[in-house]
């Protein structure tokens, strides 16, 4: 059952973020894995070859799939909300506990005031979706990186590692993770849209569509 929300400043967040991706190291024998990884996270778990495929399941989130030892050939769950959620991994499983990003050079804003940053500081604005979404709308002057490629390109952002840089996705869960990704690179004023473009579409705020 998933805990409480809540918030912390935490240093040795499980697994690496590859290609968009946090890759958790599961061993399938043992029932106390423990992991720790941010809300918003896109999460594959690796493993020992000698397992082959195995059933993943969080029955909290009535999420179960077949993944296989190599990351590349198995499916993503997306972890959208905080607390601590069990899983299983064949005859194995533990804990998953999912807490939000908390940086001093981060910060989550909501549509308001993220069209106050964006009319008042004029921030670089970036998008991690896909192409076909940004194609259907996004916020105008943004840039485009999709989350998969945002590692490899990070070069296309060092000019802004000292400036404001705005950053958002569908709903809020890619963006949190690229933030994580440009935090860790260095970059010291990011703005995540905590809702995403539809919510900042809902509110009213404009944006281009169908391009």
């Amino acid at each position: 059952m998933a805990a409480t929300a809540y918030a912390k400043v935490v240093t040795d967040v499980s697994g690496s973020v590859i290609s968009g991706y946090r890759i958790l190291s599961v061993l399938p024998g043992k029932s106390d894995n423990l992991f720790t990884v941010y809300r918003g996270d896109y999460i594959k778990s690796s493993y020992p070859q000698k397992y082959h495929a195995l059933t993943f399941s969080l029955k909290d989130l009535q999420y179960t799939e077949t993944v296989r030892p190599n990351p590349d050939q198995s499916p993503f769950y997306k972890m959208k909300n905080v607390g601590d959620f069990t899983f299983q991994l064949g005859t194995g499983g533990g804990v998953i506990t999912v807490i939000e990003l908390v940086r001093p050079n981060y910060i989550e804003v909501t549509a308001g005031e993220a069209f106050a940053l964006l009319k008042n500081i004029k921030p670089f604005i970036l998008d991690v979706r896909t192409q076909r979404e940004y194609q259907q709308i996004h916020i105008e002057g943004s840039v485009l990186i999709p989350i998969q490629e945002l590692q490899k390109r990070l070069s296309e952002l060092q000019s802004q590692k000292y400036e404001d840089l705005f950053v958002y996705c569908a709903t809020g869960n890619r963006s949190t993770v690229a933030a994580k990704i440009i935090a860790d690179a260095g970059f010291e004023r990011i703005y995540n849209l905590r809702k995403g473009v539809y919510d900042w579409a809902r509110n009213g705020y404009p944006y281009v569509s169908g391009n």
